[in-house]
C-alpha cells in the first residue's frame, strides 16, 4: 500500500482523501462461452489482482496511469464511442464513465495510479478486472452505491460498446462478486450464488498454465463463436441459445445444419451441454462431491476441443500451442485431477486441478516442456471488487 501511495504521489502529487481499491482476476471453472448466450457458468476470483490509488482532482478529466504504460486522459465532456480507441484501455475507461453518466451519476475528474498482478494475455481476464476496479472506485468516490452485479454490467457495457469485444458477463461478474460463484444468466436479473469450497480440504491445487500461444489480436476468432451461436438461435426464433430449449434445437438440427453449417451446430451442441455441466459442477461442490466435479471439468474441456473448437485458430496446422499444452498437462497428471482450456480460448491459459502431492512434479514438467515460469499456483479469493483503505 505504501509503495502504491508513493507512486501515486510521484505521478500526481500529494492529494486529499486518497483511497485504495482492488479487483481480482478470475478463472472460469465451468461453462465455456455460455455466458453470452444467457447460459450458466461457474467461476471464481483469484488472489492475483489489480490495485489503484485514487483521488479527486477538481477537474473534468479522468487521468489514469497504469504502471508501465502511458498516461490516459478522458474528458468527461465527451464520452462518445471513439473508433480509433477500440481495443484500448482508453476505451474501457471512457466506457465505464459513460455508463455512470447514463445512470445519472454526476462524475468529476479523478487521478488514478494502477498496478497489476493480472498480466495481460494471462487468461485471468485483466480487462474485466480493470473495468471492475474503475467501476468500484467511481461508485465509492461519487457515492453511487452500485451493487457488485451492477458494476459488472457497467464493465460489460464498456467492453462491448467502447472496447469493441462482444463479451458475455461472466468475467466481470466473477471479478466483481468474488469467491466461487454459480451464475445463471437466463433470468433478466442474473441469478448469482456464492458457493463455499476450500480446495485444500480436498488436497488439490488450482493451477493455470500459460501455453505460450501467440497473443495476436484474436477478436475475430472470439467473435465468431457468439455470432455462430446467434445464427442457430435466430433459426429457432430466439435472440440467444439460452432462450431456446435443447429439445427444440435437436428437433430442428438437420434444417439448422443446412442453413448455417456444421461448426455453428457443433458450437450450439457445446452450449447446451456445457450449460448443464456448469450447473452439475456447482451441485457437486455444494454436496462435497469433488470427484464428480473433476469429472465434469474433464468433460467440459473435451467439449471445448471437439465442439466449441476454441483450442486453435481455424486452418492452423503447424502451430497448435494450446492443444500441445493440453497433451503435456495430461501426461503429467497421470489420469488424476483435470485440465481444460479456460476463458476465451485460442490463446491464453489452461487451468488444472492438481493433487498437492503432484504439484511440484507437475510444475517441473511444465517448465521443461512448455517453458519456465509458465505454471502458476493460485488461491481463490473471497472478495470481489473492494475498497481496501
Amino acid at each position: 500500500m505504501k509503495e502504491l501511495l508513493n507512486k501515486f504521489c510521484e505521478t500526481f502529487g500529494n492529494g486529499e482523501d486518497i483511497r485504495f481499491y482492488s479487483a481480482p482476476g478470475r478463472v472460469e471453472l465451468g461453462g465455456n462461452h455460455t455466458d453470452h448466450q444467457r447460459g450458466a457458468v461457474l467461476a471464481a476470483s483469484v488472489n492475483l489482482d489489480i490495485r489503484a490509488a485514487v483521488c479527486k482532482n477538481g477537474t473534468d478529466v479522468i487521468r489514469v496511469k497504469s504502471e508501465g504504460y502511458d498516461m490516459v486522459e478522458i474528458d468527461l465532456s465527451d464520452l462518445s464511442v471513439k473508433e480509433e480507441d477500440k481495443n484500448t484501455t482508453t476505451a474501457l475507461i471512457r466506457g465505464v464513465a459513460d455508463a455512470f453518466i447514463r445512470r445519472e451519476i454526476a462524475l468529476s475528474g479523478v487521478d488514478m495510479y494502477v498496478v497489476s498482478d493480472v498480466f495481460r494475455g494471462s487468461g485471468l481476464s485483466s480487462s474485466a478486472a480493470f473495468e471492475v476496479l474503475v467501476g468500484t472506485a467511481l461508485s465509492d468516490m461519487f457515492d453511487a452505491g452500485f451493487s457488485a452485479v451492477e458494476i459488472a454490467k457497467i464493465g460489460q457495457y464498456a467492453e462491448r460498446e467502447h472496447f469493441g469485444k462482444p463479451c458475455g458477463l461472466m468475467d466481470q461478474m466473477a471479478s466483481s462478486v468474488g469467491g466461487i460463484v454459480a451464475i445463471d444468466f437466463l433470468p433478466e436479473e442474473p441469478a448469482v450464488e456464492k458457493i463455499e469450497c476450500d480446495l485444500n480440504e480436498y488436497g488439490y491445487d488450482l493451477v493455470v498454465i500459460d501455453a505460450g500461444a501467440d497473443h495476436a489480436d484474436l477478436t475475430e476468432e472470439y467473435a465468431s463463436i457468439p455470432s455462430e451461436m446467434n445464427s442457430v438461435a435466430k433459426l429457432l426464433g430466439k435472440e440467444v441459445l439460452g432462450e431456446a430449449s435443447e429439445e427444440e434445437f435437436y428437433n430442428n438440427i438437420a434444417n439448422i445444419r443446412k442453413n448455417v453449417g456444421d461448426r455453428a451446430v457443433l458450437r450450439a451442441v457445446h452450449f447446451f451441454r456445457d450449460t448443464k455441466r456448469a450447473k452439475l459442477e456447482a451441485d457437486c461442490l455444494r454436496k462435497g462431491d469433488f470427484d464428480g466435479f473433476l469429472k465434469h471439468i474433464r468433460e467440459s474441456g473435451m467439449s471445448s476441443f471437439m465442439y466449441l473448437q476454441n483450442i486453435y485458430i481455424s486452418g492452423e496446422t503447424k502451430n497448435q500451442t494450446m492443444a500441445y499444452a493440453l497433451a503435456v498437462c495430461e501426461e503429467f497428471l497421470e489420469g488424476k485431477g483435470a485440465v481444460r482450456i479456460q476463458g476465451g480460448g485460442f490463446g491464453g491459459t489452461l487451468e488444472a486441478f492438481v493433487p498437492k502431492c503432484m504439484t511440484e512434479k507437475f510444475r517441473d514438467g511444465i517448465d521443461k516442456m512448455i517453458g519456465k515460469g509458465m505454471c502458476t499456483v493460485l488461491t481463490i479469493r473471497k472478495d470481489g471488487g473492494i475498497r481496501i483503505k
